[in-house]
């Protein structure tokens, strides 16, 4: 294992290990933490890998401690590797407000060009190109990927898939950011990492990225139909528009009584990752 990798914490879970690390981020210029369960299989092998990207106020711990994702993981025999949800550090500017949908916690995922958040908010290059780089050299995984995620983070897994065909087996999302340029959450992000021009903000949106897309992989979607969040924020029904009207495989399931919590998560995790298996285990 590379010395740039800090193991700083491993628990026993379903005859693999769930491990913490921490390493410098060249693209973020700050530390950074991510999680990874690595399956039972990994101890005699390289194991595909499933990205999966946390929503708003998360960081690499959420996931892996409330989706009850590694009991399957383990039976397939595929590694999750969860990341933190933006750059972080006394050194790493947040929202001047103190609000908790931007900033810290509130990467979405993009790559900023707007001042002061260029030089640390690139999350989109961290979680397709360095940290893949990082876990494929040091763990036991293959280059074999899938992406996922929730909210924000269903955001950054669709936009990740769409605009890097080739890179990834499959994709999935729970109660995923459809249209961010045309919700309060996109349109505060947006307007702080990447600027005013409104036109730059279609590369970062998954309803506009449908159309030109370069690989017509198939898209996995749950939704809460409880969700309080489901008609402002998250507008699913653009995301089934935009991929009829393209082509694009879309199963999207409306779930009665759910809301965005992570017992939405669990309720459903099994499918996906089921899902993920698919493809990347063939």
């Amino acid at each position: 294992m590379s010395q740039a990798l800090e193991q700083i914490g491993a628990n026993r879970s379903f005859g693999g290990w769930h491990k913490r690390f921490r390493h410098a981020s060249a693209t973020l210029g700050c530390d950074m933490v991510f999680a990874v369960y690595l399956p039972p299989q990994a101890e005699h092998g390289p194991v595909p890998v499933l990205y999966w990207l946390s929503g708003l106020t998360c960081s690499d711990e959420n996931f892996m401690q409330k989706a009850g994702a590694h009991r399957i993981a383990a039976e397939l025999g595929i590694a999750i590797v969860a990341p933190d949800t933006s750059p972080r550090g006394a050194d790493v500017p947040g929202d001047p407000d103190g609000s908790w949908d931007f900033g810290h916690g509130a990467g979405f995922y993009v790559n900023a060009t707007a001042a002061p958040y260029d030089r640390h908010y690139r999350m989109y290059d961290y979680v397709v190109s360095e940290l893949p780089a990082l876990v494929e050299a040091n763990l036991p995984v293959t280059a074999a990927r899938g992406v996922s995620g929730h909210s924000m983070g269903g955001h950054g897994a669709l936009i990740c898939a769409l605009k890097n065909p080739g890179r990834y087996r499959s994709v999935s999302a729970f109660a995923p950011i459809t249209h961010p340029v045309d919700c309060p959450w996109g349109q505060k992000a947006f307007s702080g990492y990447l600027g005013t021009d409104r036109a730059q903000w279609k590369a970062w949106d998954a309803v506009e990225l449908i159309a030109t897309a370069g690989e017509r992989l198939p898209i996995l979607v749950d939704q809460g139909e409880a969700d309080g969040f489901l008609a402002e924020q998250l507008k699913p029904e653009a995301l089934r528009e935009a991929c009829s009207a393209a082509g694009h495989p879309l199963t999207l399931r409306l779930q009665p009584g759910y809301d965005h919590s992570y017992y939405f998560i669990a309720s459903f995790i099994e499918d996906h990752l089921r899902h993920h298996a698919a493809a990347l285990l063939r």
